[in-house]
């Protein structure tokens, strides 16, 4: 089988949606031999920063010469992001390999309507090359939730860690705060760690610290984490930690807080675990952490920032960024779905956007242009609904002009479509791009 058939395979599974539950992976992992119980885990799941909390807590695992498997979601720029050790994306042929011998099991489940879903097979995939591999640790990322994602198939973890909750999937998760925190709880499992990643509700704390006992669970907060920072710019922060100055590469102020909930998990896997990592394994894999579409910064003459933003919290962690490190004319690039909150995220960049250009995202999901922009002239004088990606990229770097910002945020896929199109534009143009990409 082929890098691009197994492509095929895998995403041919989309059109069956996201189905909660654990029967259905629980099965086909079995089929498989279990590979989930053979390896041990860092669990995240919260509803922001868990990307980033996951790439830092992997590369000061790996800096520290674990071997390290990291899965993430959804992908930017390459498939393969997802699926990682030692910051490597897996191999083409090693994916394709893999969906050869796991693929016949899938079809052997349909056969009795057992239908798995691309996000059920890609976990499937994940934890079948992490096994062959003998990965050390991995650091696992939820899809959605934590109770009934199907990364919860495995062991209790040597830590799990809960990072910001606030409202999103709602229509999956539940109408209310308290719904979506039992959801992401359930990652919790039996004796183990939890790290509770600063909230924004303290109810949220509480509840998650009253899981925790009741599942016999050492709680540890990330607001305890000793960081002091010295320096915040686009190049990245400057932080003290237990008497090392390092750089966070990842930009923007809700990191901070990221670092932190990332710091305390390490702390755990070796207080707890007996790890052995030193500050100098901080240092430099802190430094070596990198998260594309998270306040990802493209260029600086003009400054065009790329976000996946898309929940009020997000939002609002995104505006205070924006707010910080960007200067007038801001001219605002925006793309939602269109079961998220578009209303209260708007509202969060009010007073701060000169101009605002929408666009829709390409996903079955997808909230018009149009219906967009309906949505923000509440909230901005100018706002220009588009149909072309490289147009309205033109028309934002046009208005910016080399002194002002252009920013985008609604959706990681929206980001993962500009993404590209944009560093083609900036070239285009003879702008300095800070980084470079293939497609």
């Amino acid at each position: 089988m082929t890098y691009t058939e197994a492509l095929e395979k895998i995403h041919g599974l989309l059109h069956f949606g996201s189905r909660p539950g654990l029967d259905r992976i629980l099965k086909l992992l079995d089929l498989i031999g279990n590979p989930q119980d053979k390896c041990k885990f860092v669990h995240v799941a919260g509803t922001n920063g868990k990307g980033s909390v996951c790439q830092m807590i992997s590369s000061v695992l790996t800096e520290a010469k674990y071997k390290t498997g990291l899965f993430i979601s959804p992908f930017i720029t390459d498939f393969r992001e997802r699926i990682q050790i030692n910051g490597e994306m897996i191999p083409k042929q090693k994916l394709a390999d893999i969906v050869e011998y796991i693929y016949p099991f899938v079809e052997q489940m349909a056969e009795n309507d057992e239908i798995i879903t691309e996000f059920e097979f890609v976990n499937a995939i994940a934890f079948y090359y992490y096994y062959i591999e003998k990965c050390d640790i991995v650091v696992l990322e939820t899809g959605m939730g934590g109770l009934l994602d199907c990364t919860n198939t495995i062991p209790a973890p040597l830590c799990s860690v809960i990072t910001p909750i606030d409202l999103d999937h709602t229509a999956v998760l539940g109408d209310t705060i308290e719904k979506i925190t039992y959801q992401k709880c359930g990652i919790i499992k039996k004796d183990s760690n939890t790290v509770i990643g600063e909230q924004t509700h303290k109810e949220i704390e509480k509840q998650i610290v009253k899981d925790c006992v009741e599942k016999h669970n050492m709680y540890h907060f990330a607001e305890d984490c000793k960081v002091k920072v010295k320096l915040s710019t686009l190049d990245g922060t400057i932080v003290k930690y237990k008497g090392k100055e390092f750089t966070l590469h990842l930009v923007g102020l809700h990191q901070i807080s990221n670092l932190k909930t990332a710091l305390t998990a390490i702390e755990v896997l070796n207080d707890e675990h007996y790890f052995g990592i030193t500050p100098t394994d901080i240092e430099y894999g802190i430094a070596k952490a990198n998260n594309p579409a998270r306040f990802e910064v493209l260029s600086k003459e003009p400054t065009v920032i790329l976000d996946g933003a898309h929940n009020p919290n997000g939002m609002e962690a995104f505006a205070k960024s924006v707010d910080e490190y960007t200067t007038a004319p801001r001219v605002l690039i925006m793309g939602m779905l269109k079961d998220k909150d578009s209303n209260s995220s708007l509202e969060y960049l009010d007073g701060l956007i000169d101009t605002v250009i929408t666009l829709e995202p390409d996903n079955p999901r997808k909230q018009s242009s149009e219906d967009l922009a309906e949505k923000a002239v509440k909230f901005f004088d100018i706002v220009y609904p588009m149909d072309s990606f490289t147009d309205a990229i033109e028309k934002a770097l046009n208005i910016a002009g080399d002194d002002g910002a252009v920013i985008v945020c609604g959706s990681l896929y929206l980001a993962s479509q500009l993404r590209p199109l944009i560093v083609r534009c900036l070239k285009k143009h003879n702008k300095n791009v800070l980084i470079d990409i293939e497609n």
